[in-house]
């Protein structure tokens, strides 16, 4: 966790926002409140004391992005006074853990030092510039978008994937706008600032690395190695260090140490017998231990707390004969990944607290996922994230803040990776939930496609940091995590990093150029990007974009649209699937509906493959703003139509019908080439700790739910494995595709594991009823109860709440009943929205007809 000792004030009170140097197209108006100052909130940014002022409008709303744009080409003064007294310590430093970046600190007019990176934290001796009574200190920030240029044309453009040369500066590529951010670079103290005085010893930073070895026959024993490190003020001696390990039961276990007079390092091992292992959430339990650490020096003791989870992991990309794997292991045993990618989870970070970061994590464990992957054109993110994962069971993959750039590799920006690195790597080895550490997203594969040699012109993109610098790092301080040095990567030095056979893989053809059907002719060993768009609930669209009338193609909605021709994108991609819708609200709908269809399409074909596949990572889970984007969870932090799918296609037990190669075809094939499928197979992918074994009854229906064929089937699918059967023909083939649907379900019943459903058509082919749903309304508190009943096949009922009321929530959604089926969704409504007005929020993708 970030360590704040007990001697450290935070100077969080009395601070005002004046311009340094102000932009030159900045509105009239602000300049007379901007020269005499503004009160500012730290740890906070500029943007959000400039709207809490009242001389910005809300940010997000509209088009005010382009007419803000004064905002990060201005310098920035933040400014306080405080009172400060010796009191008896020796030492008084200050310390910033975040400044948003590159930054000037002056105490009492004495420059105590510069900033360059805001993913590190700074501390400085204060004591020649303190005074007794009153001080005032003052953070000068340089404006970030003229900074990051005149580095730009001072050393040589780097090439990126922005209008911003965002890579000149260790500062949040994603502040700069991407395809789904807005373009909201600033300045700001964004995390605690403060003076920290202390005496004799302090603790600079503990590392409580962990293992676990095999005890008595089905018990194990947990090892922690405490790395400690320490900074000395008129403590010469030995320093004494003691470490305490109290676990889940109560039961504690201590060992003690000493740093050497002249030294500054210590390792004192704790062995903790009889362990209680952590686990991945569907693995197991996540037991957390407490670590106290207690230096005793001359000024008193000195005191560090974190908690642990005893887990060993592991990830094998040894060759096999199908290329090479991507096979994450916890305490040994395999882990299934159901992934998805983590943007930093609001535009101006420091709105995120626990409590948001808490319902993210509920929507990921809700959705079936047991993994994150924090994306490297972000951030480190705060313990909260990495500590609610922790209990969960979340897993995470961490990016170092690396992304779509070549990175300058000169000494100076050197310098700045590795100290980051290092603290950052220090911060987080406590939390068992991060499994692994990856060294950048996308770069190495821009490297050799995105054409940059010519742009490079011979100098280095930044490889020197994936393959040397950062892994020296971890092994170094942590080595107990295994690392990879990209996004996509393929393990080895002349293959082309985004290689289907080998390693990490992203698939971006689809959604930039092809249909979302094109994933299924890819056998990737383990998918760590992929995804489509969809708009965000229309109550979260429409708070931002106000066109007259409401179009794809309005101005403000293209403003909510990042990505390239996005919009247009969207409607190549429903074509062939869903009908042209006829209105805004069908479009809204449309879009949503097919993002979600998309997505699952390719879950479903990438986890069929398993274990040749060993997982696979969504893009994305979240938005940072109201935008039109890949995310399941929009930025109001509604659950959208994906959200739904996400859920079914992550579920720990799926089946699926995928089409499959006959052993006839392969056997005529011409040798060396692979044939074209011309079978259908039922795949139950298991990934659960039980073997799944039993029979399962195959029909093609009618719309109706006539049976017009039956077959069954034993299937069994190992732990945490699939099992592949094939359905015979005279089921699996359709008469009237447009009329009939293939249905899976297991005989026994409570196997966890939902129908599998294959439509004979499209839906712009089916011949759907457009109307097949009954509904019934029951009140209740907080919201009501919609009873759905189909009449006929109804596919994808979703009720859309957000349209009553933009804060309601439903429970469940893209539902599909066969004639006769029932479902029940539960609506909760703060405002308190009429039950009528729910249910004729209910849509399905057969009004669409």
């Amino acid at each position: 966790m970030t360590y704040l000792p007990t001697t450290f004030r935070a100077l969080h009170q009395g601070w005002s926002l004046t311009a340094a140097e102000l932009a030159s197209d900045a509105p009239d108006a602000v300049a007379p409140a901007l020269a005499t100052g503004i009160p500012a909130v730290v740890p906070g940014e500029a943007h959000l004391d400039l709207h809490r002022e009242g001389l910005i409008d809300e940010p997000f709303d509209g088009d005010n992005e382009a007419a803000q744009q004064w905002i990060g080409d201005t310098s920035w003064r933040y400014a306080t006074t405080f009172d400060w007294q010796p009191g008896g310590a020796a030492r008084h430093d200050l310390v910033a853990l975040g400044l948003d970046t590159v930054a000037t600190v002056k105490l009492n007019g004495v420059e105590l030092g510069d900033t360059q990176n805001m993913h590190r934290s700074y501390r400085w001796d204060a004591r020649a510039a303190l005074r007794e009574g009153s001080n005032s200190l003052v953070v000068t920030f340089a404006a970030p978008v003229p900074e990051a240029l005149a580095r730009a044309e001072r050393d040589g453009t780097l090439p990126s994937t922005n209008h911003h040369e965002y890579n000149q500066l260790r500062k949040m590529a994603c502040s700069f706008g991407w395809d789904w951010g807005i373009d909201v670079a600033g300045a700001g103290v964004w995390k605690p600032i403060g003076l920290d005085s202390w005496s004799g010893v302090r603790i600079a930073s503990v590392r409580p690395l962990v293992d676990v070895v095999a005890g008595e026959p089905g018990r194990h024993n947990g090892v922690l190695a405490a790395h400690v490190e320490i900074e000395r003020e008129g403590a010469d001696g030995d320093v004494p260090v003691r470490v305490r390990v109290a676990g889940p039961d109560g039961a504690e276990h201590e060992a003690s140490g000493t740093v050497p007079a002249g030294q500054v390092r210590a390792v004192v091992t704790v062995r903790v017998p009889d362990v209680r292992r952590w686990w991945p959430v569907g693995h197991g339990d996540q037991p957390l231990y407490d670590v106290d650490v207690v230096a005793a020096g001359t000024g008193g003791d000195a005191r560090w707390s974190g908690r642990v989870g005893f887990r060993t992991v592991g990830l094998d990309t040894a060759a096999d004969e199908s290329g090479a794997p991507f096979t994450l292991s916890v305490n040994g045993e395999t882990v299934l990944v159901r992934g998805a990618n983590w943007i930093p989870d609001h535009a101006f970070l420091t709105l995120v607290d626990r409590d948001r970061y808490a319902r993210r994590v509920d929507d990921a464990l809700e959705a079936n996922v047991n993994l994150l992957r924090v994306w490297g054109g972000g951030i480190y993110e705060s313990d909260d994230l990495y500590d609610l994962a922790d209990e969960r069971g979340l897993l995470v993959w961490q990016d170092f803040p690396f992304a779509c750039a070549a990175y300058s590799e000169d000494a100076p920006m050197r310098a700045e990776v590795e100290a980051e690195a290092r603290e950052n790597v220090a911060r987080l080895s406590p939390h068992p939930s991060l499994v692994i550490w990856n060294g950048n997203n996308e770069n190495t594969w821009g490297s050799v496609d995105w054409g940059w040699a010519g742009r490079l012109g011979g100098r280095p993109w930044g490889d020197l940091y994936y393959r040397e610098l950062l892994p020296g790092v971890l092994a170094e301080l942590d080595p107990t995590r295994p690392y990879s040095p990209a996004s996509p990567y393929s393990f080895g030095d002349y293959r082309h990093p985004n290689d289907e056979r080998f390693g990490t893989m992203h698939i971006w053809d689809v959604w930039n150029r092809e249909d979302y059907s094109v994933y299924a002719r890819y056998r990737p060993r383990f998918l760590s990007e992929f995804g489509f768009q969809g708009p965000p609930a229309w109550s979260t669209l429409t708070r931002v974009v106000h066109d007259e009338p409401l179009d794809p193609f309005g101005h403000q909605m293209l403003v909510h649209q990042k990505a390239h021709l996005g919009n247009a994108k969207l409607e190549r991609g429903w074509q062939g699937h869903l009908p042209d819708p006829a209105t805004i609200e069908d479009w809204h709908w449309t879009t949503q509906l097919n993002q979600a269809h998309a997505v699952r399409f390719g879950i479903e074909h990438v986890r069929s493959l398993t274990p040749h596949n060993t997982g696979a990572i969504m893009w994305q889970l979240n938005d940072n703003w109201p935008v039109v984007s890949w995310a399941a969870v929009d930025h109001d932090e509604h659950r959208k139509p994906l959200w739904h799918a996400l859920r079914a296609a992550y579920a720990p037990r799926l089946a699926t019908f995928q089409p499959r190669v006959s052993e006839a075809a392969r056997a005529a094939a011409w040798e060396g080439l692979e044939p074209e499928p011309d079978a259908l197979a039922l795949v139950v992918v298991n990934d659960t700790g039980d073997r799944l074994a039993g029979t399962w009854s195959v029909t093609r229906e009618g719309l109706d739910g006539s049976v017009l064929a039956k077959a069954t089937l034993e299937v069994d699918a190992p732990a945490r494995g699939a099992a592949t059967v094939t359905v015979p023909a005279d089921v699996a083939t359709f008469t009237d595709p447009a009329v009939e649907v293939l249905v899976a379900a297991a005989d026994a019943p409570d196997t966890g594991v939902a129908p599998a459903l294959r439509h004979g058509a499209e839906v712009v082919g089916q011949r759907l009823d457009p109307r097949p749903l009954q509904i019934g309304t029951t009140a209740v508190d907080g919201g009501c109860e919609l009873r759905v009943t189909a009449t006929s096949l109804a596919r994808d009922v979703f009720c859309h709440a957000d349209v009553v009321d933009p804060a309601a929530r439903v429970d469940a959604g893209m539902v599909t009943l066969r004639a006769g089926q029932s479902t029940t969704f539960r609506v909760t409504s703060p405002a308190g929205g009429e039950p009528a007005a729910f249910a004729a929020a209910v849509r399905c993708a057969n009004d669409l007809l």
